[in-house]
């Protein structure tokens, strides 16, 4: 388990970035979203805990097969998801992920599937990074790795570039903020960070360090994304009231969801009842007296080469 803590500066008052937020995750996840991949939202409201107060959940289904490395595809369902879960006390949020295979709850029972999850604590404050100290319940005895992520100079995945959302070049008609030149932490005002206590974990052996640290670099990377297009974006909604950005989120999940739920036409009953039996035929395949018991074998890669080798994921539907 590798914990990240990950540090980005931002050009605004903590509580004005709220609006500016929520309008750059949904039109984030609007533009994301095409031919069944992308963000679906299922839950989306007031929500009140005892030791926060009032505050927002949302609960989102993310499909990005296509998106993953080969080795993951390698071992992965082309019908998987993961949740998304977030619980929102700004200027504290809770985010975790969850890996699915949709709609298949036999499945997530057998033990060859990862454990595998993501836990993002979230806090802002108005200063540019320098509390050290606060999240405090973190694990002191955790490896760890602080990173500062700069908006304007680090560098993004080609295929996400874009000028007119390059820090560099974008000046904001409506604040005079923008172009921002290396050093820019130390000279432009007003300024906030956003701190996030990042934990992955995915508990299989010989492939768990790699699998970790490829997640850490893409939670990063889209930390990155979406805070160059929040600052890139400012004119939209820094005239937005909180009401505003909540009928506009509203709006665009309901967009969002008809890009990605067009592609999942089959009813939830239809899938679960071909899935079962699918997957009693592959039981009775593995029960063959020449294969693995799959119920007494420890070695999780070893059951990893043996699906791959009867096309496992093939006699899944599709």
């Amino acid at each position: 388990l590798i914990l990240h803590k990950v540090n980005i500066l931002f050009l605004i008052f903590a509580l004005q970035y709220r609006i500016g937020q929520l309008y750059m995750i949904s039109k984030h996840s609007h533009e994301q979203s095409d031919r069944g991949e992308g963000v679906e939202v299922v839950q989306n409201e007031p929500y009140e805990d005892p030791n926060h107060g009032n505050g927002q959940l949302t609960e989102k289904r993310v499909y990005l097969n296509s998106k993953l490395p080969s080795w993951a595809r390698a071992v992965v369902p082309k019908i998987f998801y993961v949740t998304e879960k977030a619980w929102n006390y700004y200027p504290y949020t809770i985010t975790a992920y969850f890996y699915h295979v949709k709609h298949i709850s036999l499945l997530l029972q057998c033990s060859f599937l990862p454990k595998f999850s993501i836990h993002i604590e979230t806090k802002y404050e108005d200063n540019k990074g320098s509390n050290d100290s606060i999240f405090d319940n973190e694990a002191k005895d955790l490896e760890r790795e602080v990173c500062f992520i700069d908006i304007a100079s680090d560098e993004i995945p080609e295929r996400y570039y874009k000028e007119s959302e390059d820090p560099k070049y974008f000046k904001s008609q409506k604040t005079g903020r923008g172009q921002l030149k290396e050093g820019w932490r130390e000279t432009h005002q007003p300024i906030m960070c956003s701190y996030k206590l990042v934990t992955v974990k995915f508990e299989v052996w010989g492939l768990q360090t790699r699998v970790e640290q490829f997640v850490h670099k893409v939670v990063r990377d889209i930390l990155l994304i979406g805070h160059r297009q929040a600052f890139a974006w400012v004119d939209e909604w820094y005239d937005m009231t909180m009401d505003d950005v909540r009928e506009y989120e509203k709006n665009m999940h309901e967009k969002t969801n008809i890009k990605v739920c067009n592609q999942h036409s089959s009813t939830v009953d239809e899938i679960e009842s071909h899935a079962k039996a699918r997957v009693c035929q592959f039981l009775k395949h593995i029960a063959h007296p020449q294969r693995i018991d799959a119920q007494r074998s420890e070695n999780s890669s070893q059951l990893i080469l043996l699906i791959s080798q009867w096309n496992f994921w093939e006699i899944l539907p599709q």
